[in-house]
């Protein structure tokens, strides 16, 4: 088991946000190494309305409690009305690959007869950072026999010319006290080319027991193999993270208890977690994540020294 050291609450939305399109709320928390001292963590910011647009905060990768830098504005905004991405969209990934610094994320859209649709969409940064273009106004992931209602990326790794994603696929809704939910489970996928990803894909992980959601698929390689941290619901309303390890990519164990994190006694994080998010610091490993709420309050982070996770590839 990881033993992970809470390190508390570092962005605080309300409090530390720019306010307007930034008023609560820190979704999927996604980080990324600026540059030698600086970690930039990217999320969805919501405004009044609930919508979220994508921003970022930096903070010192020495102290990661220590934020330095809180986007202005949006890095990607709302997409054009009608279009998959016209009501929000939650961060997937970001790499680094030909043609600069690419950032897959889930655009959501509000329709008439189900809660919302959630596919994903591609923008590319040039800048560093600062701004993303989408490469189009239609999702790359977009609707197929399977995924009907959502299709969202959270996992890329770019190598020898090839894409490998890893995403939530989902098809119907589960009702809890009169409430719809979405039903969804993990697969991924491989392609040399963004805009044709074949449908022949493979199925990950699929819930067990009285899950009915399993996703947020973020994938590490670690050593010579491969670990996955994800988000799990359940019908009692427990939403928790669970962790994965594989061999190819492709067929994985499920090892939950190998997790380390635990619910705090109070505060933030004392309902729910969900939605971790790697990235290594020298010898050390941090998490970055969302608590209660989906990510209401804003971000926190976690630190370890697991020598497992030790031999994660940058």
């Amino acid at each position: 088991m990881t033993a992970w050291r809470k390190q508390g609450l570092v962005f605080d939305t309300a409090k530390q946000g720019v306010g307007g399109w930034m008023r609560h709320s820190a979704l999927t928390p996604t980080p990324w190494r600026l540059d030698r001292d600086t970690i930039r963590v990217y999320a969805g910011f919501r405004d009044d309305d609930g919508v979220s647009r994508i921003g970022y905060v930096d903070v010192r990768a020495d102290d990661p409690s220590q934020v330095v830098r809180v986007s202005e504005q949006p890095v990607l905004d709302v997409g054009r009305g009608g279009c998959f991405d016209d009501n929000g969209m939650i961060l997937g990934d970001v790499v680094q690959a030909p043609g600069g610094l690419h950032m897959f994320y889930v655009g959501f859209q509000r329709v008439a007869r189900a809660k919302f649709l959630a596919f994903t969409g591609l923008a590319v940064s040039t800048d560093g950072g600062e701004r993303f273009e989408r490469v189009q106004e239609t999702p790359i992931l977009d609707r197929a026999p399977g995924r009907s209602t959502i299709a969202a990326v959270h996992s890329a790794m770019f190598h020898g010319g090839e894409w490998r994603l890893w995403y939530a696929v989902g098809d119907d809704w589960e009702v809890i006290d009169g409430r719809p939910f979405p039903r969804y489970h993990i697969r991924c996928v491989s392609t040399r080319d963004l805009s044709d990803i074949p449908r022949d894909d493979h199925v990950c992980l699929l819930p067990r027991g009285s899950e009915y959601r399993i996703g947020r698929p973020r994938v590490y390689r670690v050593d010579e193999r491969y670990a996955m941290y994800f988000t799990r619901g359940n019908v009692t309303g427990e939403y928790f993270p669970g962790v994965a390890f594989s061999d190819d990519g492709v067929g994985w164990e499920r090892r939950d208890d190998a997790l380390g994190l635990a619910l705090s006694e109070s505060g933030w994080d004392s309902r729910t977690l969900c939605y971790p998010a790697l990235i290594r610091r020298g010898d050390d490993v941090l998490m970055f994540y969302n608590g209660n709420d989906m990510g209401l309050d804003g971000f926190g982070v976690a630190l370890t020294h697991d020598p497992v996770l030790g031999g994660m590839h940058d």
